[in-house]
């Protein structure tokens, strides 16, 4: 009688302390003025040291870039101080190759910008701003002045019409024939990663993954209540609660043992609309966060545990395993077939040979992955282009870039007399080593108890 009473009293004290119990804390997560630190450090050190190899590399003497407020080229807004959420006015960055093989980075701008640039322009000296810029461009004489267009990445194609047309009018003519598109060069500079943004790049994946595993997970899903949008929403709003960004809106899609059959456009758009979540279902999420203007893009599957159940059906466990083989097939031509130069299109055809071979149904859509979500760099297939992309996906591969390693195989579930889709997508860098996760991958389904 002592015994049950103890059990009770003991019983009574958790269920008092249940609500105040809370998950595991993330990683840690940066105040705001330590990521303005990280961030302009990080941006000087890529123009110091990356960008004079990259110009040289490409045979550009001058990299010029013109944005007005509220319309900022994309590039130009990776080399911003932290503290400048957007241009101001007309704000032009120029880089020049020096005598001594570096580069010089210039703003020719209303205002100072932060310490990298060398402010260019004296307002009162030289009250036209486009004047003060060509006595800057007469100065270095270059061969070539790049500006930002391009016809395959949007990332690279950032100077608007307008600008175009004010910097033509006041070029000195023995410039205008040496512009050139700075396509090349500017898809390099946002592809390519330097040793102490990978170090952190480990650590923001870390914290995607910790947010994923928290939202799959019985502190956040009540199984018979909870909806699919409501598990949306519970990413969104954890997201802030950590003072982070989503770069796009989540998504949550259900398969189980169903007559509904799969849509690969419907999974990413709709899913299973507001449906409650049940036991028994395979759960998919669609998730990616900005920190540190670095971005990840994960998709990893949860299984709803039934009652009594402890893990999930072997034949789910079996279907995970298949996703993870057509990774390792796919992430062993990016090191073995695929080395540096070998373009996306070529690699794609490799994989899914090779997997369709082994008696897989592969689709790959992987991308590159950094500055932006859907990033500048090769591309390798899309999920409606599985015979190869024109453009981004004949661009050779090159190394230190990230990729969203992003695919997924279908398997016929014979309890559930229907086919499902694995849908993976882990962040991965290539690198002299090969190809290797940035916080490891899915291996095991998570469970929701």
């Amino acid at each position: 009688m002592q015994n049950n009473k103890c059990v009770f009293l003991l019983t009574f004290i958790l269920i008092l302390l249940s609500p105040v119990i809370k998950a595991a804390e993330p990683p840690t997560i940066l105040s705001m003025k330590e990521r303005a630190a990280f961030i302009d450090s990080i941006t000087e050190k890529r123009i110091k040291t990356l960008l004079p190899t990259l110009m040289q590399q490409h045979n550009i003497d001058m990299w010029l870039m013109i944005s007005r407020e509220y319309n900022e080229d994309p590039i130009l807004k990776t080399m911003l101080p932290a503290t400048w959420l957007s241009a101001r006015r007309t704000t032009i960055l120029l880089f020049a190759v020096n005598k001594q093989g570096g580069v010089d980075a210039f703003a020719i701008a209303p205002y100072k910008i932060g310490s990298i640039f060398k402010k260019a322009w004296d307002k009162q000296a030289q009250p036209n701003q486009w004047r003060a810029l060509n006595e800057l461009i007469e100065q270095y004489q270059p061969r070539n002045i790049a500006l930002n267009t391009s016809t395959d990445w949007a990332h690279a194609d950032g100077l608007v019409l307008g600008d175009y047309k004010q910097l033509m009018s006041t070029l000195p003519k023995p410039y205008q024939s040496k512009i050139i598109s700075a396509e090349p060069l500017a898809v390099s500079w946002l592809e390519q990663r330097i040793p102490e943004e990978v170090d952190m790049y480990k650590h923001i994946v870390s914290i995607a993954h910790h947010i994923i595993a928290e939202g799959f997970s019985s502190n956040t899903i009540t199984v018979g209540e909870t909806t699919s949008d409501d598990l949306v929403w519970w990413f969104r709003e954890r997201v802030r609660e950590l003072k982070l960004q989503t770069w796009f809106h989540p998504s949550i899609a259900i398969q189980r043992a169903d007559s509904k059959s799969f849509d690969h456009e419907d999974s990413f758009t709709n899913g299973y609309a507001d449906n409650v979540i049940q036991a028994g279902d395979l759960l998919h999420v669609d998730f990616g966060i900005n920190y540190l203007r670095l971005n990840t893009d994960t998709q990893q599957h949860a299984y709803v545990l039934k009652p009594g159940e402890t893990k999930a059906p072997d034949y789910l466990v079996d279907a995970l395993k298949k996703g993870n083989k057509l990774q390792d097939i796919f992430t062993a031509e990016f090191t073995a077939e695929f080395t540096a130069g070998k373009t996306g299109n070529q690699v794609l055809k490799a994989a899914r040979e090779k997997a369709i071979a082994q008696g897989l149904k592969p689709t790959i859509y992987t991308h590159p992955l950094g500055y932006h979500g859907h990033a500048a760099g090769t591309t390798l297939g899309m999920w409606d282009a599985q015979q190869g992309v024109p453009g981004d996906g004949d661009y050779p591969l090159h190394l230190n870039t990230a990729y969203s390693i992003e695919l997924n195989n279908a398997v016929f579930i014979k309890p559930w007399n229907k086919e499902i889709r694995i849908m993976l997508e882990e962040d991965a860098m290539f690198d002299k080593t090969g190809v290797w996760y940035l916080n490891g991958r899915q291996t095991e389904l998570l469970l929701v108890k």
